[in-house]
């Protein structure tokens, strides 16, 4: 009203012509004000948590030509966004380009989010990976004795942080580390992809991780995690490119994926020999659905074998593996100590394999020469059903420890169509015992068939897990001119 009066009394006291003026200039400053706050980026996303603050990468530096290095950009960024963690948290966006980068840790109420077009690069300058101590349940890096690098997305300590996008890409560059690590000339363990350690409320989704140096996603001494939408891919004879490994952590839900390494696709731990003893830190209460895996010497699901601090309640379903050496594989030895123990696999479509089920207990790698021979794992409550592979070599090689058998094994409803230059003998058991239901060929003695009047379907828990529980958001991101 104010200033419809203001243009009535210049319309009277000096006409038409300066309220043309007015009017334009009016305009004008409105369109100027519209373009200061015009939106530059704007999308929506799922996520655990959603953030009341907004930044680019580019605000601190950061020069996405595949060349310039913006592991200080990337550090600079988290840093400064780390002030705003009680405030409503913040999310970091990589916009399209090819971003170079070694380690940078992350904040707790945090997101970083790539978009459809950003590669993370990881570096090559081993200047630019931190060296880390060995994990205490490990007591030593995996390659060497010393201690690790540190991985490229890394956090410590942290809760609620989300790392997701649009299927951007996180390229490992591994070629590197691998060649050097063939060649014996790594001090410490190649670095992992993503890792958080002692941290909760993890969310790893809607991401490409190609040619990790080692691991892909490692959570370890964590709990309440989240991994979903997540395509892995490497070299089928890349060394130790694991797809996912959850280490001794609780309440974990790992889904719609797709993998295919030199390695595990999924890789359940907990420690290792004396170390993981000592630590006691199980891995418990484990969701995996929906994967598809392709990984010719190495398993679909493997339990172990560094599983000293016990493995419980993992329930598999749904689960596609393609051209896989084994579709479930549980790895320990004795001084491995520790339990795998009420196991639920329900669901597996397979093809291809060497063996749909592998047990055994004589994985001889150990940390060092102090472990316990006498420390022996406890095998019990593993459950299968519900399975059909073809193209297969072997049904099952199920080995348990002399005098320490695996006990409580249930496979039912299983049909496996033999490849055509398949073993002899479909089955081998040895201290291994359990029963069996509707499952061709026929097992062996040691796991007898309850027959057509006691058909069995082994158990699979209804209950839903908490993590199963989590309800995620719609979150928005927008980021204006200024």
């Amino acid at each position: 009203m104010e200033l419809a009066r203001m243009i009535l009394m210049r319309i009277q006291v000096t006409g038409i012509a300066t309220l043309l003026v007015l009017v334009a200039l009016i305009l004008g400053q409105k369109g100027a004000e519209a373009r200061k706050g015009r939106i530059l980026e704007s999308f929506e996303y799922i996520a655990m948590s959603c953030r009341a603050h907004s930044a680019s990468i580019t605000d601190f530096g950061g020069i996405g030509d595949g060349k310039t290095s913006n592991t200080k950009a990337f550090q600079d960024a988290v840093n400064h966004l780390s002030q705003y963690a009680n405030g409503g948290g913040a999310q970091l966006y990589v916009p399209a380009g090819q971003w170079l980068t070694g380690s940078f840790s992350l904040t707790s109420h945090f997101t970083l989010y790539l978009h459809k077009d950003a590669v993370l690069l990881a570096s090559q300058d081993m200047s630019e990976w931190p060296v880390l101590k060995a994990l205490p349940s490990y007591g030593r890096g995996r390659d060497a004795a010393g201690g690790r690098f540190a991985s490229l997305i890394f956090g410590t300590n942290l809760t609620d942080v989300v790392v997701t996008g649009a299927n951007g890409t996180i390229d490992g560059q591994g070629a590197f580390w691998w060649q050097n690590f063939h060649k014996g000339k790594l001090k410490y363990t190649r670095p992992y992809l993503i890792e958080f350690m002692y941290s909760d409320n993890i969310q790893i989704s809607n991401l490409t991780l190609l040619n990790s140096p080692s691991w892909n996603v490692h959570p370890v001494y964590s709990s309440n995690i989240l991994v979903q939408g997540i395509t892995i891919i490497a070299p089928i004879t890349s060394p130790n490119t694991d797809g996912i490994n959850p280490d001794s952590c609780t309440n974990v839900r790992i889904e719609d994926s797709y993998i295919v390494s030199g390695d595990d696709c999924i890789a359940v731990k907990s420690g290792w020999d004396e170390y993981g003893i000592s630590f006691g830190m199980p891995t418990k209460q484990l969701v995996i659905r929906r994967l598809t895996c392709i990984s010719p010497y190495s398993a679909a699901i493997a339990l172990g074998s560094e599983m000293s601090g016990g493995i419980e309640d993992v329930r598999a379903e749904d689960i596609t593996a393609i051209h896989t050496e084994s579709g479930v594989r549980i790895k320990t030895a004795r001084g491995r100590g520790g339990f795998v123990k009420d196991i639920y696999v329900k669901g597996m479509t397979l093809h291809t394999m060497k063996w749909v089920f592998w047990m055994t207990g004589n994985y001889k790698a150990h940390a060092d020469n102090h472990y316990d021979p006498k420390a022996l794992p406890v095998i019990q409550g593993i459950n299968y059903r519900d399975i059909m592979a073809d193209n297969v070599s072997m049904a099952a090689r199920l080995e348990g420890i002399e005098g320490d058998p695996f006990t409580q094994i249930c496979i039912s409803n299983v049909t496996i169509g033999m490849a055509a230059k398949a073993k002899k003998v479909p089955w081998t058991c040895t201290d291994v015992e359990g029963i069996s239901s509707g499952v061709s060929p026929r097992p062996c003695d040691q796991l007898p068939d309850q027959g057509p009047e006691k058909i069995t379907a082994c158990d699979f828990p209804a209950e839903p897990l908490s993590i199963d529980r989590v309800v995620l958001k719609s979150c928005t991101y927008r980021m204006k001119y200024t």
